[in-house]
């Protein structure tokens, strides 16, 4: 497999705290990869370095295939953009100034290519308008342009929804599948709206305490989020007694729910329950989300 970035025991540390503690991840070309963790997993210290905005402790990377030390670096960070934390925009300049800006910060000998960088953003219309008055969802699909300026094939996205209402997720959703699919623009997008990222991800990297704990594509991800069955009982500690003598792997939720993660003969379990006063409420067919997976792989607690 042919791969954009790959990190190889990557390590950052500031003083006595390590926020990447030998990472090894691998974004393939083509993909969108979903970089999911908890709040301080290292998740943004991640993107700060292979943006070359800091240095790594220890270990390394690869670029296209150069390795950040390599004196060459800077021309496989030409071909990337990136949005880190928040958009970098100008907020007394339209969205063309903004642009404009950019080309001349990037050194291109023309503006070639604005209108439609604008257009592929949904800005095309906003002429006189600055920057201080767009939407925040505007704001993104803005950082998101500018960092497209210089045609890059891999786009890195910190938390691009964060704080957007519902429209502006669905517009910066449709943007990013549209860079992908019909730009073929790799993406490396970090996000704490899991469900949503479900709906974009074709591979995934799950980070905790500075380390990858699970790298997997969307497919290997759909098999590992298992189907069970959502069952309310008037006791779950009877109903535990059951499935352990029918040898069936369950989780108890609450006093009177349950997951069972198997398939279950639901005639047999309500008669065996029913023969121990247990009464059956409600019995419902539920698959595991990105979210209960991800807390079951990591750990409850806030996450990014």
């Amino acid at each position: 497999m042919d791969y954009i970035l790959r990190t190889n025991d990557l390590s950052k540390s500031y003083r006595d705290f390590k926020a990447l503690d030998g990472l090894s991840m691998n974004v393939p070309r083509g993909a969108i990869y979903g970089f999911v963790g908890k709040n301080g997993a290292g998740k943004t210290t991640l993107i700060r370095l292979i943006c070359g905005l800091q240095e790594p402790t220890s270990g390394s990377y690869t670029l296209y295939g150069r390795e950040n030390a390599d004196r060459e670096m800077r021309k496989s960070r030409r071909r990337m953009g990136a949005v880190v934390e928040t958009p970098s925009i100008y907020l007394d300049m339209t969205a063309e100034d903004n642009l404009r800006q950019q080309y001349r910060i990037l050194g291109l000998p023309s503006f070639d290519g604005l209108e439609d960088v604008l257009k592929l953003v949904g800005l095309e219309n906003t002429g006189k308008k600055k920057a201080k008055h767009f939407s925040l969802g505007m704001r993104q699909r803005l950082g998101i342009a500018i960092a497209l300026v210089g045609d890059p094939d891999f786009l890195v996205l910190d938390e691009p929804v964060n704080g957007l209402d519902p429209q502006g997720i669905i517009e910066i959703r449709e943007l990013i599948l549209r860079l992908n699919h019909e730009r073929q623009i790799t993406v490396l997008i970090s996000s704490h709206i899991l469900d949503e990222l479900s709906r974009l991800a074709t591979h995934y990297g799950f980070i905790d305490s500075g380390r990858i704990v699970r790298e997997l594509s969307a497919e290997e991800l759909e098999a590992a989020c298992r189907k069970c069955i959502r069952i309310e009982v008037s006791n779950t500690g009877t109903l535990a007694c059951v499935l352990d003598e029918m040898k069936l792997d369950y989780k108890i939720l609450t006093d009177t729910e349950a997951y069972v993660y198997a398939k279950v003969n639901v005639t047999e379990l309500v008669l065996a329950l029913a023969e121990r006063d247990c009464e059956v409420f409600s019995v419902q067919e539920k698959e595991e989300s990105l979210e209960s997976y991800y807390v079951s792989l990591v750990g409850g607690g806030k996450n990014e």
